[in-house]
């Protein structure tokens, strides 16, 4: 999954979006409103779930009526008279910075429809010139091949790290550069009118109508795609200059053999950056060597050294240069935060009950983190779980739920998800442990 470099000069970074000069897609407004298309998006929609936006309408109420409002859309956008609904605004707490929120710009149902019909459309068009290192919201490629990419990379002796973080990203995004990076591919000015529309639309929220004169809504279905058309030229061109980098949506990171290499590096991103109207975050921007560790899509990756509280022992069988990945503060915290959530005593519900909504989230969880260094961290949490639960059965911390509700019965009978028995060198050996 590594990119390979290219040195060929383009003329100016819009042409890394058509760098050949194929044909742009003139006809492609009719295979958007196709009604084919509209029922695989509605499709689509639905199983991603969701909240209604600014009109109220849910999933649900659109279903009961999805002829009408498949009809309806396909009508609208045959006779371009469609016009999208401004996004509803729901505020999401930042972890650890009380006061501080992301907005969340949640499209009605209808919209979402009609913008999962167009990414149906597009998504093909621009897959194919998307960049090797670019691996978020694109089929085939996931946070794990991103990291793995990373990993292998350091472990080749590129150790030093440009750790960059975009400012603000889906909310300053430049309508305009946007608008002229999907120009370099699509030509079919119902489409391009009908993207400006989308970015255009306004948000509601607090009473009030917001204007969006920079931005796409984070939490709209096509924010990924367009995210990602707008960053390709970085992409690409910090590859061409040979950098070794690596992309998922904003977060990204590049591997130097050097400290001068990564300054050099940082320079050139900057650079590029500013020409698509991004910005770095200078307070979350740096560089850092291995050794003092960095996060990365949830991981905090760090080379222990001499002074590690690990056992010498087991770091060798780890990796013999000491290399290790673990879930960050962050996620750590969250994933607290949603357990708490779930298992808080004035929630009515029996044990069964609770155990059946508390397990997906403990199950999706491990499967992310049951590959890193998470032995001793996943058997504290699971303690910390059936403690939780007790503490939900008989309305107070302290109990006597280790009697009435011992941790057997709660694996064996109520099936609660055991974190430690998802790692795969331990979940074989438990078993077969269990089953003696």
């Amino acid at each position: 999954m590594s990119e390979i470099p290219v040195h060929s000069r383009p003329r100016r970074l819009g042409d890394w979006i058509n760098p050949t000069g194929a044909r742009k897609v003139h006809s492609l407004v009719d295979k958007v409103y196709k009604r084919k298309n509209l029922e695989m998006a509605w499709e689509k929609v639905k199983a991603n779930r969701g909240s209604g936006g600014v009109d109220g309408q849910t999933l649900e109420t659109f279903e009961v009526q999805l002829e009408q409002q498949l009809e309806r859309l396909h009508r609208e956008l045959k006779e371009d008279t469609y016009q999208p609904l401004p996004v509803r605004q729901h505020r999401i707490p930042k972890q650890g910075k009380p006061g501080e929120f992301r907005m969340l710009g949640i499209p009605a149902v209808y919209d979402r429809v009609c913008q999962q019909a167009l990414l149906n459309r597009l998504e093909p068009i621009f897959e194919p010139i998307f960049d090797d290192a670019s691996f978020g919201y694109r089929r085939g490629r996931s946070p794990k091949n991103a990291l793995r990419k990373v990993w292998q990379e350091i472990d080749s002796g590129r150790e030093w790290i440009v750790d960059g973080d975009l400012q603000d990203f889906f909310g300053s995004v430049d309508h305009e550069k946007l608008l002229t990076l999907v120009a370099q591919r699509v030509a079919d000015s119902r489409v391009l009118r009908l993207i400006k529309a989308m970015l255009k639309a306004g948000s509601y929220g607090q009473g009030k109508l917001f204007p969006s004169e920079r931005g796409t809504p984070q939490g709209g279905v096509a924010s990924p795609l367009l995210s990602n058309i707008l960053l390709t030229p970085f992409d690409r061109e910090m590859r061409r200059k040979g950098y070794r980098l690596t992309r998922f949506a904003d977060d990204w990171v590049i591997t130097c053999k050097s400290a001068a290499e990564a300054r050099a590096a940082l320079v050139a991103a900057t650079r590029i950056l500013e020409q698509l109207g991004v910005r770095l975050n200078p307070q979350k921007t740096r560089i850092i060597h291995v050794q003092q560790g960095f996060d990365f899509l949830g991981y905090r990756i760090v080379r222990t050294g001499g002074k590690s509280k690990l056992p010498h022992s087991m770091i060798q069988r780890w990796n013999r240069k000491g290399l290790i990945a673990y879930p960050t503060r962050k996620s750590i915290r969250r994933f607290r935060d949603r357990v708490r959530m779930l298992t808080r005593r004035s929630a009515p519900r029996k044990t069964a009950q609770l155990i059946t909504e508390l397990n997906p989230t403990l199950r999706g969880w491990a499967e992310y983190y049951k590959r890193a260094h998470v032995r001793t961290l996943f058997h504290k949490l699971d303690g910390w779980i059936v403690r939780r639960i007790w503490s939900h059965r008989f309305r107070r911390w302290r109990s006597r739920g280790w009697i009435e509700l011992p941790k057997v019965k709660l694996y064996e009978e109520f099936g609660l998800v055991n974190l430690i028995s998802l790692i795969p060198s331990l979940g074989a050996h438990l078993g077969s442990r269990a089953s003696s």
